[in-house]
């Protein structure tokens, strides 16, 4: 066993672990070096562990011979001892941008297919590249703390056990394994934004700053993941016992403004605004109500949610 396929299998199994013996598991597999380095790992550590492995490969049909690449997928996976492997089509919504309808339509046949086959886990292969591209996407974009920290190694069914390996050894994986690797088009179309980030932006500042800059982003991530996790805990501390939609201005005042805004957030949210719909413009409108008053009216959210402060109270509520 080779170095490169001993540190992949390392970093799955104690997620595999977890499992009980019978357990099923997904893995999402592209054909690309990270998803194939991932499969290969996880029906090697399955057999010891009587675990149930299920591939599947998802044909968001946006390209000619994306069929036939899905069927090139189940083949390579047959091949590695994948009993189980399922191969979906799913329809993109582009409304809101290809990357963003591609991710949501892959996501939610992800955790369709898991229900289907009542897996515990579905396994996915991003790779601490894809979290330090992940950190200046969302510094470019002027996001906070929750968007700095990344991609979460699990969260919810999903696992990512590849975050703290690189790119260059799933790739080191495939060669040692003699499996051939799929470059899907879109990872050289300069139309997307985390393609010009990996293209151009990482070398230069690879370049410009040295070596280990990759690293430094992912590990930032991680602790601001870290904080992010105990302000939300705070906040959910804060926001314990409350009426939601009739706050007190005097209670919001004396919170610290990391707390304050993320139980506005939770209030929001509460009163059916969008998920994800709500910005930091949104909750610093919001959030002008409480600390810079001076007789502005309602502020108007996604999903037909108002706020207004009434009285010395923050009042929100839903408009159709």
């Amino acid at each position: 066993m080779t170095r490169a396929l001993v540190d992949i299998r390392s970093a799955v199994r104690p997620y595999l672990e977890k499992l009980s013996a019978g357990d099923s598991l997904l893995v999402a597999v592209s054909g690309g070096a990270d998803s194939l380095a991932l499969a290969a790992a996880v029906i090697a550590e399955s057999k010891d562990l009587l675990l149930r492995p299920i591939a599947v490969t998802i044909d968001h049909e946006l390209q000619d011979g994306s069929a036939a690449q899905a069927a090139r997928v189940v083949e390579q996976l047959t091949s590695l001892g994948y009993a189980d492997v399922i191969s979906r089509k799913v329809s993109v919504d582009q409304s809101l941008g290809l990357e963003s309808g591609a991710r949501d339509a892959r996501y939610g046949a992800l955790h369709e297919i898991a229900t289907e086959v009542n897996a515990s886990q579905i396994y996915l292969g991003h790779t601490r590249d894809d979290q330090a591209e992940t950190v200046l996407l969302g510094l470019a974009r002027g996001s906070g703390a929750r968007s700095l920290s990344g991609m979460a190694a699990v969260n919810g069914k999903i696992i990512r056990p590849l975050l703290n390996l690189t790119r260059e050894l799933t790739e080191q994986v495939c060669r040692d394994l003699n499996i051939e690797i799929w470059n899907d088009p879109h990872n050289l179309n300069q139309e997307f934004s985390r393609v010009r980030v990996r293209t151009r932006v990482l070398p230069v500042m690879e370049e410009e700053m040295g070596p280990g800059i990759s690293q430094a982003l992912a590990r930032t991530a991680a602790l601001l993941r870290d904080d992010a996790d105990a302000l939300d805990q705070l906040a959910e501390q804060a926001a314990g016992g409350l009426n939601l939609s009739d706050l007190e201005i005097d209670y919001l005042l004396l919170l610290p403004k990391a707390v304050r805004t993320r139980v506005l957030r939770k209030a929001i949210y509460a009163q059916g605004a969008p998920g994800g719909a709500i910005t930091a413009d949104h909750v610093s409108a919001v959030e002008a109500l409480i600390t810079s008053w001076h007789g502005q009216g309602e502020v108007s959210l996604p999903g037909g949610v108002k706020v207004a402060r009434i009285s010395g109270r923050l009042s929100l509520y839903a408009r159709s």
